[in-house]
């Protein structure tokens, strides 16, 4: 079996993890999503049905999602590793 890429797959996660926060503040502004923005700035400081609420929201979530990608493709090619050998 191949290994993942932990660069490309952290990278692939936090750009689409930020974009669909982006999305999500961004429709909140016209009353959907609402309570998913509501919960999630709790966790994002600063993420609020706004155009810069929604950016901020992006922003921190394109960190998050890159560190759960790392962390995946991390423990993937660690388990592939072992199972291998």
């Amino acid at each position: 079996m191949s290994q993942l890429s932990i660069k490309g797959l952290g990278l692939a996660m936090g750009i689409v993890w930020a974009f669909c926060n982006l999305l999500a503040g961004w429709a909140a502004m016209f009353g959907w999503g609402v309570k998913y923005v509501d919960i999630m700035s709790s966790v994002y400081i600063g993420y609020t049905p706004t155009w810069i609420g929604g950016i901020v929201g992006g922003v921190w979530a394109f960190f998050d999602g890159a560190i759960g990608g790392i962390l995946i493709a991390f423990v993937y090619n660690k388990i592939v590793k072992t199972s291998e050998g």
